[in-house]
């Protein structure tokens, strides 16, 4: 079964917790490799080409953060779902902001990471995304992946994509964060609403002169619509 939904590459140097993550993962059909070290992380990714990857931010040798930049920095968008000991909101937005698709925060269910795990990899495949679409100046197109904002090619991570599909699909709709998490994210723990204000802020960030196009609504949620609107 795991060459059907693809492998997933763990990196984590707790043996117990790696070997908890791989029976989870194995149990829904994907393969499992898995590194101690951030430096070899890092090479397994161009010989393994995994589908994701579960990446600890305690990691030795290079830690997870350092293993994320140098992967977007060589433009690498494997999907990324950091795993973190440290309850630290700032942790969380540090490695958003470096592209990581989502997190955990250790102790973990080992069902919710599989659930993360699966979404991300839907995401990324994008299975579950609208059709090709253009709003304003920014144009969207799934089978492609690509994302521009006028003649500017803009670069996402594949959680960022899907949201800023799932807002084009309907202009001037505004989404609940529970809603998006819902829908996005496929998860119902709407304790972690805090994600969905940060993909948009890096969202914004990426779109650079669209970025009004995501307006905020106060104690609601979000929805997108032309500047000229």
């Amino acid at each position: 079964m795991g060459e059907e939904r693809g492998l997933v590459l763990v990196v984590e140097d707790e043996p117990t917790i790696s070997d908890l993550e791989r029976l989870y993962l194995t149990g829904a059909g994907f393969g499992v490799h898995v590194e101690s070290d951030g430096r070899r992380a890092l090479e397994a990714v161009g010989r393994l080409r995994p589908v994701a990857i579960v990446l600890d931010i305690g990691v030795p040798g290079a830690d997870g953060i350092e293993v994320c930049r140098a992967l977007r920095g060589r433009g690498d968008w494997t999907p990324v779902v950091f795993v973190t000991a440290r309850d630290d909101e700032v942790d969380r937005i540090v490695g958003l902001e470096l592209g990581a698709d989502d997190y955990v925060t250790k102790p973990f269910s080992p069902r919710e990471l599989v659930a993360r795990v699966r979404g991300l990899v839907r995401r990324s495949s994008g299975e579950a995304v609208s059709p090709a679409r253009r709003l304003g100046p920014v144009s969207l197109d799934t089978g492609t992946r690509r994302v521009e904002v006028g003649d500017r090619r803009v670069e996402l991570t594949a959680t960022e994509f899907e949201l800023l599909a799932y807002l084009l699909s309907q202009p001037g709709r505004v989404f609940t964060r529970e809603q998006l998490l819902s829908t996005v994210w496929g998860v119902a723990d709407y304790s972690s609403s805090r994600t969905v204000d940060v993909h948009v802020a890096q969202l914004r960030v990426k779109l650079g002169e669209a970025a009004g196009m995501i307006r905020t609504v106060r104690g609601v949620g979000y929805s997108i619509a032309d500047v000229d609107d």
